[in-house]
């Protein structure tokens, strides 16, 4: 039974992975600055930004998980923002490099894609990773520099690393709020209509530790669909009229592309929306 230590555990994203691994058979450690959810899921309390701490907490571990952070803009001051998640990661990745690990899976982000697209817009869309990272305040910054630290890390210790950048990560109970926003297509534009439910996360970060990836990658992840009932095309055409609109599969494919993930992980989305709610006829 490999162990696996998840940061961050104790979080939307993070109790779905732990759920995800333990029933698959992995022996999955919560560490996190607050209690599970679940009292019995193996927990270790630690604060990340200390290196002492994180070094103890991952010591012993067969792989990383590190979704620990502050998860959105505007929780804390930017600048504290800023601190946590940037040393938190740095701290993880020296110890993950310590530990000699055997992969590291970690919490990038969409919002290296130039998200809100108030200064540009994108380039093209569907968007892939390809597309330029632009990150636009502070918090997408955290994550541009956790991706460069994960290309280093890698070049310094040869243990792969997995960079993950998870859409707007949603769960059942917030799907009957999504048709609020189909009237205006404006109101959900900012990340091109994305979301990814937190089992498909876990999806993806389970695949990611049984891939036999090396070197650094980075993954855009999505659900299949986006958060609209509008179709993906007019959705363009109303916000986006000047963007290169790449050819699409289906209706209501997401513009968040994850043709790389299904290629590399065998990520395929599980979870929607319409399983939750009806589309409008």
């Amino acid at each position: 039974m490999k162990n696996v230590i998840v940061t961050g555990g104790s979080g939307k994203a993070g109790r779905a992975v732990i759920e995800d691994l333990t029933r698959n058979g992995y022996g999955a450690v919560n560490v996190d600055t607050i209690a599970p959810w679940d009292p019995d899921t193996p927990s270790l309390i630690a604060d990340l930004t200390d290196l002492g701490q994180a070094t103890e907490a991952i010591a012993g571990a067969d792989v990383v998980v590190h979704l620990a952070a502050v998860p959105a803009p505007n929780m804390l001051p930017d600048g504290e923002t800023f601190r946590i998640n940037t040393m938190s990661t740095y701290n993880v990745f020296s110890a993950a490099m310590k530990a000699g690990v055997e992969k590291v899976v970690w919490a990038s982000s969409e919002t290296l894609i130039g998200i809100p697209f108030d200064r540009e817009q994108p380039r093209y869309a569907p968007i892939d990773e390809r597309h330029p990272r632009l990150p636009e305040f502070h918090y997408a910054l955290t994550k541009l520099l956790g991706e460069e630290m994960a290309g280093q890390f890698y070049r310094w210790s040869g243990i792969p690393f997995v960079s993950l950048r998870f859409s707007n990560v949603m769960e059942p109970h917030n799907y009957p709020r999504f048709p609020e926003y189909w009237e205006d297509p404006s109101r959900r534009a900012w990340n091109l209509w994305g979301y990814v439910d937190a089992r498909d996360v876990a999806q993806s970060v389970r695949l990611s530790i049984e891939s036999d990836l090396d070197g650094h990658e980075a993954f855009l992840i999505a659900a299949a669909d986006t958060c609209m009932s509008m179709k993906s095309v007019d959705l363009m055409a109303k916000v986006f009229p000047d963007v290169e609109l790449r050819e699409l599969e289906s209706d209501h494919q997401t513009l968040l592309s994850i043709d790389k993930a299904r290629q590399l992980l065998g990520y395929e989305p599980t979870v929607s929306w319409r399983d939750y709610v009806e589309p409008p006829s």
